[in-house]
């Protein structure tokens, strides 16, 4: 329910009684991830969506109906059942939806969190014995938590434990542990949807085809900077909507700044002055994708100086260069689109190939636990 996280703290500011139903856990060929969610209030609005359209209908009824009768369930959808047609996956995938009439407390406090930016993760039980199911957690980084699971008095210590683990990681998904704590006894589902600060896209190079990747990188949710030694060219009005715009010598703002492992590193600056010293520095962080933008030739010129430097074949290999998928790209609009496409590859294991006529899955996602059971809660 996170990603709907500012609709839904508005809704509370305006104290308005609202249902969530959020997918739990996904088999197949499912449209949407864990965590996603969809939500109608006690005027009959809506907003998001846990499946593109295959069975909004049927969770919109059992939105309304957890407002009318307070209970907390969890139901099933896949292409399977005898009204597949009607209200099923059509795409072949399973989905289970845990549906909650939403109350304030924990609820309330973790979407003040993701609408403010801070880390948390709101850990829910969606499945285990039906006095439990829907209860919740908001766990912070250091541990602390809010709520309650109820059940053995260690529970809440393990959900914390694992939710926290999770949340570092930056993970939204699913884990297992026993009713009383354990990895033993009856086993409990969680949900852990983690809210963590947009990852980071760092431009190097104020050139024409910088400012359509900050748009592109905008548009896939990156916290984009854009650096270059040039104060001529490194201004806020050639880059309006970069949340950061810095002149400094790439390699130099690249040691100082903040990184981590979901921050993309695109280095469109093609001149050996500021790549060779700036990618001695890239490829030795652990950030998730470094790309340098050149032609054939440049790049094979690059990596020379870059072993010249002390740069290993190991450090080399994760260099993307040329930058971007072969799109056959020639704007800088086209362009940025091609180095979008490549970051969301590497990030969810894509091979960048066409899927018409090819075997592969469509969603690299796999389903990321159990399909929880089925049950009720008043």
């Amino acid at each position: 329910m996170l990603d709907i996280a500012e609709e839904l703290h508005r809704w509370v500011e305006q104290g308005r009684a609202f249902a969530v139903a959020t997918v739990v856990a996904v088999g197949g060929s499912a449209p949407r991830q864990p965590g996603a969610a969809l939500a109608v209030d006690g005027e009959g609005t809506a907003i998001g969506s846990v499946s593109g359209g295959c069975v909004e209908g049927a969770v919109y009824d059992l939105c309304v109906q957890a407002l009318e009768d307070g209970r907390t369930v969890v139901e099933r959808f896949g292409y399977s059942d005898e009204d597949a047609f009607a209200v099923g996956l059509t795409c072949g995938g399973i989905i289970d939806i845990l549906v909650t009439p939403i109350r304030g407390g924990v609820f309330s406090a973790a979407l003040a969190a993701a609408v403010e930016g801070e880390a948390a993760a709101l850990a829910r039980i969606v499945s285990g014995p039906d006095d439990l199911l829907g209860k919740a957690l908001l766990v912070r980084p250091d541990g602390s938590y809010e709520g309650k699971l109820g059940g053995h008095p260690e529970l809440d210590r393990t959900a914390a434990g694992e939710a926290r683990a999770m949340l570092d990681a930056g993970r939204t998904g699913t884990v297992e542990i026993g009713e009383d704590g354990s990895r033993c006894g009856q086993p409990l589902t969680l949900l852990v949807e983690s809210s963590v600060p947009a990852p980071r896209m760092i431009v190097f190079g104020a050139i024409d085809f910088a400012a359509a990747l900050v748009r592109v990188g905008k548009f896939l949710g990156y916290r984009v900077t854009v650096c270059d030694a040039r104060p001529v060219f490194a201004t806020p009005a050639r880059f309006p909507e970069a949340d950061e715009v810095v002149v400094e010598w790439p390699h130099r703002y690249l040691e100082s700044t903040e990184v981590d492992g979901r921050t993309v590193l695109c280095v469109l600056t093609h001149d050996a002055k500021f790549d060779v010293p700036l990618l001695r520095v890239a490829l030795r962080l652990p950030v998730a994708y470094v790309g340098a933008m050149g032609s054939r030739r440049t790049h094979v010129d690059r990596n020379e100086r870059l072993r010249e430097v002390g740069v290993t074949e190991i450090e080399l290999a994760r260099l993307r260069s040329p930058i971007g998928l072969d799109l056959g790209a020639r704007t800088p609009e086209e362009t940025a689109l091609s180095i979008g496409a490549e970051i969301v590859a590497n990030r969810r294991g894509g091979t960048g190939a066409s899927l018409t006529g090819a075997h592969t899955p469509i969603h690299h996602d796999g389903p990321r636990g159990p399909l929880g059971r089925i049950g009720s809660v008043a």
